[in-house]
């Protein structure tokens, strides 16, 4: 499946999705727009999003579009228009779309004119999940959260029955990190937040929305003195995640 524009979807009652006639009129007319390039090529990426997918569907679109509502293009949060036009389309394309990868991921582009497509692929597990690895996943993620607000993966660790991401403390958490956080309010852990990978200690993992929760299978400094338990709750991160991946 390539961009979705151009492409025939069901009819839905947008009513319900707006507060007033005005806003419903100028969502359609950005629909149409939308819909109206018959030949659509992007322009230079200024933000890519990678959603796991499961039996066709994005099993935390929600989380995900709220995420998406923090980011920025070129320095301006994303229209309310092009949020619901997303959340939608997303939604139509998987259900109705022509392709294999019904457990792949989507790729949401949206590009520095502010056109969006999406297409789906075949998910490819990480190769490399040492905590070497994943220490400098989560700095490209923070170099790309310098630009859009958010990162779409982040290093986090449990340490003594305590969860700490690396993020800045206002910031917004991806769409995975926001279902690890409230994983652990369920189980009554405290969630902090430090501002530098060096400040991690325990049991360390990624937070992805890609790849989900990847827990450090070589463990480095940080993790020398990392106890059972610790190691136990990251793994209860993962099976939540997983859990919420399998449901039909």
């Amino acid at each position: 499946m390539t961009n979705t524009k151009g492409m025939t979807m069901p009819q839905i009652d947008d009513a319900e999705l707006f507060g007033n006639a005005e806003d419903q009129r100028a969502y359609e007319d950005f629909c149409a727009n939308q819909e109206a390039v018959e030949k659509f090529t992007l322009d230079k990426p200024a933000l890519v999003c990678r959603w796991r997918m499961s039996n066709k569907k994005v099993p935390m679109l929600n989380r995900h579009i709220r995420a998406l509502s923090e980011r920025l293009v070129q320095g301006e949060p994303l229209t309310h228009n092009m949020l619901s036009w997303a959340k939608q389309h997303v939604e139509w394309s998987l259900a109705e779309g022509d392709y294999t990868a019904h457990d792949g991921v989507l790729m949401l582009v949206i590009d520095i004119n502010g056109n969006a497509a999406m297409t789906v692929g075949e998910y490819e597990p990480l190769a490399d999940t040492s905590a070497k690895a994943l220490r400098a996943r989560s700095a490209e993620a923070r170099s790309e959260a310098d630009e859009t607000g958010v990162a779409p993966e982040l290093l986090a660790a449990v340490n003594n029955g305590e969860l700490a991401f690396v993020a800045p403390a206002d910031e917004c958490l991806c769409g995975t990190a926001t279902l690890i956080e409230q994983l652990a309010q369920t189980k009554g852990i405290p969630v902090t937040r430090v501002d530098i990978p060096a400040q991690l200690k325990g049991a360390l993992f990624l937070a992805s929305d890609e790849h989900g929760v990847v827990p450090a299978t070589e463990a480095d400094a940080a993790e020398a003195d990392a106890a059972d338990s610790d190691a136990a709750t990251v793994a209860f991160f993962a099976e939540g995640y997983e859990k919420l991946r399998a449901r039909r």
